[in-house]
């Protein structure tokens, strides 16, 4: 890492916690994350190489060195070349394991304290831990075996996949994938951004709730959602439980296990029925968009009665709930379904039901509140509220700052949904998003050729 005479223009000088040095001379600037790559070829790969910090802020991977410059003009020797004094942050080769309930066990870098679990599903384990270097407070998800199954393996890359490449404020951030010995791994660890606690934990709580607090909660929930649109994805799981809160009442949506592309084929399983759109299950051909409008006017109407709207007891008994809500839908509502379907038939047999009105449900709530629930609850997907609309809504307009409500650069490409999964090209695909985490991944360049992981990081 020696520089030509003369010819360097900014010395990168970052020191380790323990005080070792390491020194870039840089003639153009380059990414935090070449920066780490060139401090992995300096000193050997580093097994937990957390960030690089300027002051107490956390420079990101694709932050440029060269553009921040010097400290001060002190910093300046002869020839011109500045200096940048940065702090490595890394953790020595040692990992323990934690016991975060009775049956789950993590393998975590020493310097991290646990706090407690959040909770588990079918998918993982969450448990809540603080980095005792920073104190910076974080969730670790560790799926168990995920390559077992090819579709739940396949499931898990995918939500790493999209969230790598979301940037919102209302959907949780991963910030980083623990680094494996090799490619050929079974558990997957993935780190989130720490939230306190769900929705679904807020809502039957005995905490009171206002309608400045619906009002705000599903904001923020069509913010994410009109984003998610934008770019092209369908969430397919939107419920309480998927909406992560803190104590001052900011949102992320999170749980990407069922997304989807916009007109895609319906993979037929999906999150929970009750808060499925009735298309769901009487013409489950494609995703759309008016699903997931759907599935926000049910949390809004569990947030005010704090219970669920619909309540099937199977998915043709989930039909049945809406209808006594909705009413039965005239032949212009029924325009999406085909003549003579099954669908169709199955509708007709229903006993007719008038269609309900919001202010006998929810008694407290106002009108522009209902007006709300109204438009995202129609039975007819075309008549449905989009993201757009409904953001739109007098209900809103005291939260609303229209230059703040941002859309996707580009809708996501989604031809890594494509490939058909075998264990071994799950855990090369898996290792390959490590390696954008873990930019210390591409010294071990033998086993990144010998499994084509070097070319996916192109």
């Amino acid at each position: 890492m020696q520089p030509a005479p003369d010819a360097a223009a900014l010395d990168i000088i970052a020191t380790t916690l323990g005080g070792k040095e390491y020194v870039l001379s840089l003639c153009a600037p380059i990414s935090v994350r070449e920066a780490k790559l060139r401090i992995s070829a300096a000193g050997g790969p580093l097994p937990y190489q957390q960030c690089l910090l300027r002051g107490s802020v956390a420079l990101e991977n694709d932050a440029s060195l060269g553009c921040l410059g010097g400290e001060s003009a002190a910093d300046t020797g002869a020839g011109g070349a500045g200096r940048l004094h940065l702090t490595l942050v890394v953790c020595a080769e040692s990992w323990r394991e934690v016991d975060v309930d009775r049956k789950v066990k993590f393998e975590v870098p020493s310097h991290l304290e646990f706090i407690r679990k959040v909770g588990s599903d079918a998918y993982g384990t969450v448990a809540s831990f603080k980095d005792g270097t920073t104190g910076q407070k974080f969730a670790v998800k560790k799926v168990t075996d995920v390559f077992s199954d090819l579709v739940d393996g396949k499931a898990a890359l995918r939500e790493v996949k999209l969230l790598r490449g979301f940037a919102h404020d209302n959907i949780v951030r991963i910030l980083d994938m623990y680094l494996p010995d090799g490619p050929d791994f079974d558990d997957v660890y993935i780190v989130t951004e720490f939230m306190e606690t769900d929705l679904h934990s807020v809502i039957y709580s005995k905490q009171a709730l206002t309608d400045e607090h619906y009002q705000y909660f599903i904001y923020q929930v069509l913010r994410a959602v009109l984003y998610l649109h934008s770019a092209s994805v369908v969430h397919n799981n939107l419920q309480p439980s998927c909406l992560l809160v803190n104590r001052n009442c900011d949102l992320k949506v999170s749980s990407f296990l069922h997304a989807r592309e916009v007109g895609s084929e319906s993979p037929g399983e999906r999150g929970s029925r009750w808060y499925g759109a009735p298309e769901c299950v009487l013409l489950p051909s494609e995703l759309t968009r008016s699903m997931d409008m759907w599935s926000v006017g049910c949390i809004h109407c569990e947030l005010i009665g704090r219970r669920p709207i619909f309540r099937g007891r199977d998915h043709l008994d989930q039909i049945k709930e809406i209808l006594l809500v909705v009413g039965t839908p005239s032949e212009d509502e029924l325009r999406w379904l085909p003549q003579h379907s099954a669908p169709r038939r199955f509708i007709g047999k229903i006993p007719a039901c008038k269609k309900r009105r919001w202010e006998t449900i929810f008694t407290e709530a106002n009108p522009a509140c209902l007006e709300a629930i109204d438009r995202m609850l129609a039975f007819s997907p075309p008549a449905r509220a989009t993201a757009r609309e409904a953001i739109g809504l007098p209900y809103f307009s005291v939260l609303r700052d229209p230059d703040n409500e941002p859309t996707a650069d580009a809708p996501v490409d989604w031809a890594f949904d494509q490939l058909v999964p075998t264990k071994r090209l799950l855990q090369t695909h898996a290792y390959a998003e490590c390696a954008y985490f873990r930019p210390e991944i591409a010294a071990r360049e033998d086993v990144l050729a010998l499994r084509g992981i070097d070319q996916l990081l192109e």
